[in-house]
């Protein structure tokens, strides 16, 4: 049997400051490394010995993967920073304070961006796109796919090879994986594995920092539950 963690890092600075933070790169807050820290022992329960980490490439992701294993004791676990983990780019809502953002476009518009399925926010700008071009963070993705905003549409199409190509090679073979990532991105994984409708998937929450517990066997999906 596979035993799969997921877990949305831990409250970052910017959710702090409730500004939309896509591919910024932040830092978790001090609450945020407590979350990681709680995450932890709530894993070490469940006695589970992991055979890979995954994480995005962001911080925020990192860190809480960090405090995470060295809670469990598991400190030399082999970790893979993969890019298309990343949160949902926000495009040119990123940096935006999220109720300045309302008061400026209006309630209905900005929850549109933020929840509607195929609906991109504003792309960035051409500068900001040539920064992010040259930001060291990012030299490993081909410029051709880097995003200047996405929906979450674009996420799920982001993280499908990795679900495919990764995840479920690792499933398949009984590993047990423990993945630090994003809201957006792991509600495309979600996704991916349950079959959830475009509609139903927008009413996915899941919280900063509260692991998520997965079960396969023989690669056939089992269980989702919050420990």
């Amino acid at each position: 049997m596979a035993k799969i963690i997921l877990v949305r890092h831990g409250q970052s600075i910017w959710n702090l400051e409730n500004k939309f933070t896509g591919w910024v790169d932040v830092d978790l807050s001090k609450y945020g490394e407590i979350e990681a820290l709680n995450a932890g022992k709530s894993i070490s329960q469940l006695d589970i010995k992991f055979d890979i980490a995954y994480t995005s490439i962001l911080l925020r992701a990192v860190r809480t993967l960090e405090v995470i294993l060295n809670q469990i004791h598991q400190e030399k676990l082999v970790v893979f920073k993969d890019w298309r983990l990343n949160e949902r780019h926000y495009g040119n809502l990123q940096g935006l304070n999220k109720e300045d953002t309302s008061r400026r476009f209006g309630k209905e518009q900005v929850f549109e961006w933020r929840r509607s399925y195929s609906l991109r926010p504003p792309e960035i700008n051409e500068t900001d796109f040539n920064s992010m071009r040259k930001n060291s963070l990012f030299k490993n993705i081909p410029h051709e796919k880097l995003p200047r905003s996405e929906s979450l549409k674009d996420t799920i199409e982001r993280m499908t090879p990795f679900i495919e190509n990764v995840f479920l090679k690792d499933v398949s073979l009984d590993k047990n994986l423990i993945i630090s990532a994003h809201g957006n991105s792991l509600r495309a994984l979600i996704k991916f594995i349950e079959n959830i409708s475009d509609k139903d998937i927008l009413k996915l929450e899941i919280p900063t920092g509260k692991p998520i517990l997965m079960k396969f066997k023989n690669g056939l999906y089992l269980s989702r539950k919050y420990l």
